[in-house]
């Protein structure tokens, strides 16, 4: 089984290949975009022919939210004119095809009050992009989906690790800087371990590929796989003051960290105040054990 890996540079492509070798049933192809210019669609199908994948994850795109609001142009040809090549060269060549979205597709706007605790955004929520960024990984989500039908869109949130660039990186940069920091209170959300992240998505292969081989064994046309949308992102909820003060507790890190509004910290993009994804589908149909954030959180800060 050959599994490409699109933007292998990145954090979600280094997450992959940080797990990859528990996993010697799979031939990982890890290309970065130096190897594999999803935006140019010749690029790609000369990276297919080399590589004849039976599954894509695709690990690259424009994920830099506020840059979007003044580069539209390049979000719009990385995250929809790219992952549009990914899907037609997907289709031409039997792959199925892994795409890694975000909960940017929604607004956010639910109230964030006690009921909203329970009701997180479920894959049949319908998306309401608010800035550029979440709108052009929406309309990739799109995309894909007018392409073909052997695709899996895997939702998350709030992605860190110990690679990349990241928001627990750039708290624990700024805390050797600084004596004081103030984060954002009032922006409700999940962080999601990257590499947890990673582990879904082989889970979701091995899967789908185990289901293909029991169909070709016992001559039967076709699978039954679940294609289509999915979340995922670590259990439980916090704002990004909450995780920036866990991340400083578990580093036992000591400094003055406040809580501000968002209104005290404009950006150029607008942030979802409300994104917590519901799991029960991929909990479900492929027996997902999700672990919470701060269990998480201790698991990378430690395991680095």
């Amino acid at each position: 089984m050959v599994v490409l890996v699109t933007g292998a540079n990145g954090q979600l492509g280094q997450a992959i290949r940080f797990i990859s070798e528990k996993y010697a049933e799979i031939e990982f192809k890890f290309c970065s975009s130096s190897d594999l210019d999803i935006t140019s669609k010749e690029n790609c199908h000369l990276v297919f022919t080399k590589f004849k994948p039976d599954y894509c994850i695709n690990a690259a795109a424009y994920t830099a939210v506020d840059k979007a609001e003044s580069e539209q142009e390049k979000a719009h040809l990385i995250n929809v004119i790219g992952v549009k090549n990914l899907a037609e060269v997907c289709k031409e060549f039997s792959t199925t095809l892994l795409h890694v979205s975000t909960d940017f597709v929604f607004d956010g706007n639910r109230s964030v009050t006690s009921s909203a605790v329970e009701m997180p955004y479920t894959e049949k929520d319908l998306p309401n992009a608010t800035g550029v960024y979440g709108q052009t990984k929406l309309d990739g989500e799109k995309a894909i989906q007018e392409t073909f039908d052997n695709y899996f869109i895997i939702r998350t949130s709030w992605v860190y690790s110990q690679f990349g660039n990241n928001f627990m990186k750039t708290m624990l940069r700024l805390a050797s800087e600084r004596d004081s920091l103030s984060v954002v209170s009032d922006q409700i959300g999940t962080p999601t371990n990257a590499v947890d992240l990673a582990e879904v998505l082989i889970k979701i292969i091995s899967s789908c590929h185990s289901e293909l081989v029991y169909f070709v064994s016992s001559q039967k046309l076709g699978s039954k796989s679940n294609f289509g949308i999915y979340n995922f992102s670590n259990e439980g909820q916090c704002s990004w003051y909450d995780f920036a003060k866990k991340i400083f507790e578990v580093n036992n890190i000591s400094i003055n960290l406040q809580p501000i509004p968002t209104s005290a910290y404009p950006t150029p993009a607008k942030r979802p105040a409300y994104s917590v994804l519901d799991k029960s589908k991929i909990k479900r149909v492929f027996g997902v054990e999700v672990k919470n954030w701060e269990e998480s959180l201790r698991e990378i800060i430690f395991n680095k």
